[in-house]
């Protein structure tokens, strides 16, 4: 599903105009970035949580080129569903 194909779907439930719900739906994925920029985790409950995790430093191995390099540690966003998500999409 796209961003379109949502903003479509909610424009539809709630009888609010298109361009509203897709200043809205841009203005939620805005907050969520910023949060997680400045390191601070967004909860949702009963949708989940995005949060940081951090990966550590490790080696990888280019098998063409038979060569190791190191990738640094880093910090990547990730989504955590909650419990009732996870159980809805499993039925």
């Amino acid at each position: 599903m796209t961003k379109a194909e949502i903003v479509n779907e909610v424009a539809k439930a709630t009888g609010i105009e298109k361009i509203t719900v897709q200043t809205v739906v841009e203005a939620f994925m805005d907050s969520v970035k910023n949060a997680l920029s400045s390191g601070k985790p967004v909860y949702l409950r009963g949708f989940g949580s995005f949060i940081i995790k951090h990966r550590a430093q490790k080696a990888a191995r280019n098998i063409t080129k038979e060569t190791t390099m190191i990738i640094p540690a880093h910090d990547i966003p990730a989504f955590k569903p909650a419990k009732v998500f996870v159980a809805a999409v499993k039925k």
